[in-house]
This record gives structure tokens, C-alpha cells and sequence, in this order.
């Protein structure tokens, strides 16, 4: 039967496989995707395919700099133990490289890596070491410079949170120092233009809800609102906020004193967002004694 690109995409998901492999196990199985599965496991990828459902919400970020050009890439794995092994360090610190010459994660997962894809040399590694591992994002960035700061570095360049932060000027030293500032604080935007209208919309009709059970005046009601979004605003934009390193400024002072404009900012953490599932104590002791 014939083999299409979506049946292939499917048995790249569930298995973890390189899109040659899963294309050679349907065309070897006629189309069976249960028994592409199985052909997988028996050519050595069976650990990639059992561990392809396990939740990968640790690992590390790794920054690269070349130029104006910025990235930050995340790959995941399970534990925290597999972000400390070199031989994982290495493949993160290859794959940032090679991201610096992708426009997006899903052509980073199709460049090649030593003549495969990176997928497949991902795929190589959960083999290898073990553990699910996954390719969850990058973000770019470009400008006339770029800065970078790794936060919790478990090794040059890669670390648990990291940043770039794109300027015009020549003091990088601030640049960094700023970037320090935006791993701890994580603000929202650069500035109140660039901050999504539904986040102050949405503060606002909180503060207007709280504001109304004063039984204040309209008017007055008004006055309030102002004053608390001004400091909504200054505590969520990079620009408006205390800047870490010197609090009597903000960080635009900052900036405008070192001769520098920041332009933009990318912040990555690992496992940002990522839903785990945690069992109490109890419960895991339950389970282990057969009574949960």
C-alpha cells in the first residue's frame, strides 16, 4: 500500500524515530502501523519508543551568539541527573550551534547533524542514555548586537534559564547585566507597546472590580485605576522596572546612561509551562506496597 507523509509524521510521534527509519518500517511492514512499531523496537529503537509518552520536564537551555544573531534552544529530558551527563551537554551545546542557521525548531529538527537530521540524533541519545529527550523550542533573536547570560549554568553557554537581550551601542557589560535582571524578574515586554493588550485589560478589570467595592465615587474610582496601572505597567515592562544591579534607576536609565538602547529580549526556562504529574509521598509508598 502506498505510504503517505502523514502516516509516517504519526510513527515519527509515538516512536521518536528519524523520518527514514519510520518511512523504511511501514514500507517494511506494508503500511502496518502497529507492526512498524515493532519493526523499530527490533532494530535497536526500542528504548526511544518506550520512553516516547515519559514526561521530559528537566534538561537544560543553550545560548549562542555569532554576531547579530541570537538563539536560545531548549531540549528536555527527564530527570535532572541526565542534564549533568557531558555526552547530553555536548548534543544541547551541537544542536544551539546549529540553531543559529534555523529560522524555526521545525527546521532545526530537520538539519543535518553529522549527515542526520537532528531528530534522528536526538533519537540516538534516548537510545543511548536512557531517558525521553525532546527538542521543545527555540527562540531567536537578531539585532546590531546581541548579549547573553545562562542562569544556573551547568556548563559553558547552557544552564537552566537563558537569555538574550539585543541592543545598539558598545557596552555589553551592561547589556549582560541587564539580561542577569531579565532571567530574575522575567517581565512581561520590553515596553507598553509591546505588552499584550489582554494582560492589561485584564489587570484593569480586576483593579476596577477591587476599586468599586470601596463604594468610592466614579471619579475618584478613575483617579485610583490610573495610579495602579502606571504601576502595573512599571512592574511588567523591562523599561519601566527597579533595575536589579542599581534600583534607583530603571532599567531604560540604565541603559541610556551605559549608551545603549535595548531592542528586544528573549527569555527561555526549562520546563516553562510544562504540566507534571506529582504523586504525594504517601501515595508513591502505597503504590510500591501494592495498595495504591
Amino acid at each position: 500500500m502506498a505510504i503517505t507523509a502523514a502516516d509516517v509524521k504519526q510513527l515519527r510521534e509515538s516512536t521518536g524515530a528519524g523520518m527514514m527509519d519510520a518511512k523504511k518500517a511501514l514500507t517494511e511492514t506494508d503500511g502496518d502501523m502497529d507492526a512498524a512499531v515493532d519493526w523499530l523496537r527490533t532494530k535497536g529503537l526500542a528504548k526511544a519508543a518506550k520512553k516516547a509518552d515519559r514526561t521530559a520536564a528537566e534538561g537544560l537551555v543553550a545560548v549562542q551568539v555569532e554576531g547579530g544573531i541570537g538563539v536560545a534552544v531548549e531540549i528536555n529530558s527527564e530527570t535532572d541527573f541526565v542534564a549533568k551527563n557531558a555526552e547530553f551537554q555536548k548534543l544541547v551545546g551541537d544542536i544551539a550551534k546549529i540553531a543559529v542557521n534555523s529560522s524555526s525548531v521545525e527546521e532545526l529538527r530537520d538539519a543535518d547533524m553529522g549527515g542526520k537530521p537532528v531528530s534522528e540524533r536526538l533519537t540516538d541519545a534516548i537510545a543511548k542514555i536512557g531517558e525521553n529527550m525532546t527538542l521543545r523550542r527555540m527562540a531567536k533573536l537578531e539585532g546590531q548586537n546581541v548579549a547573553a547570560y545562562v542562569h544556573n549554568a551547568a556548563a559553558d553557554g547552557m544552564g537552566k534559564i537563558g537569555v538574550l537581550v539585543a541592543f545598539t551601542g558598545d557596552d555589553t557589560a551592561t547589556a549582560r547585566q541587564i539580561a542577569m535582571h531579565i532571567a530574575a524578574v522575567n517581565p512581561a515586554a520590553l515596553n507598553e507597546q509591546e505588552l499584550d493588550r489582554s494582560i492589561v485589560d485584564k489587570e484593569k478589570a480586576i483593579q476596577m472590580d477591587i476599586a468599586r467595592e470601596s463604594g468610592k465615587p466614579e471619579q475618584v474610582i478613575e483617579k485610583m485605576i490610573e495610579g495602579r496601572m502606571k504601576k502595573f505597567l512599571a512592574e511588567v515592562t523591562l523599561v519601566n522596572q527597579a533595575f536589579v544591579v542599581n534600583p534607583d534607576l530603571t532599567v531604560g536609565a540604565a541603559a541610556k546612561e551605559a549608551g545603549i538602547e535595548i531592542t528586544g529580549f528573549e527569555r527561555v526556562e526549562v520546563g516553562e509551562g510544562i504540566a507534571v504529574e506529582r504523586e504525594d509521598f504517601a501515595a508513591e509508598v502505597a503504590k510500591a506496597a501494592g495498595k495504591g
